[in-house]
């Protein structure tokens, strides 16, 4: 398979293979592709431990390095997940959040290796698009939210 010509590069401590196995087994369209050894010692492993893990979320081409402790993931990267109905929702927010996340506001969560995802509903998605009031009264209703309620943005955006 060749390599893409844009690949999302993540760093992981020590777990790459383990957290793309996960993002794998929850996703659609994901997948772990090639798992590539040290062929050398380096300043956090030793040769053959995995080194570089390609994997896809969601069709999203990524590769997981794992270079050390050095950096960690933060807020300024998010995975955008969109969902079609609260069911949805809950399925990727429950699977993040209780394999070792964590909940944030707004439709954000952290999985245990610090990498933060948002789980946004369509419906939320369409409100802001339509703008006006009915965005506004969306937004207002969100803000409050850790997981998204899928039933209370339709019912804002009603009025």
């Amino acid at each position: 398979m060749p390599m893409p010509k844009n690949t999302i590069c993540l760093w992981y401590d020590k777990d790459a293979e383990e957290a793309a196995r996960f993002y794998a087994s929850v996703f659609p369209d994901s997948k772990v592709g090639n798992i590539w050894r040290a062929p050398g010692d380096y300043p956090d492993g030793k040769e053959g431990d995995v080194l570089v893990v390609e994997f896809t979320v969601c069709g999203v081409p990524c590769m997981g390095l794992n270079g050390g402790p050095q950096f960690k993931h933060d807020q300024a990267f998010s995975f955008q997940i969109a969902t079609d109905d609260q069911e949805e929702t809950d399925r990727y927010w429950n699977a993040i959040v209780d394999n070792g996340g964590a909940e944030n506001a707004c439709g954000w969560c952290r999985d245990r290796w610090g990498l933060y995802w948002q789980i946004t509903p369509r419906t939320l998605t369409e409100a802001m698009v339509a703008g006006g009031g009915e965005a506004k009264r969306a937004f207002e209703a969100m803000m409050p939210m850790k997981k998204i309620d899928v039933a209370a943005i339709d019912a804002a955006r009603r009025g």
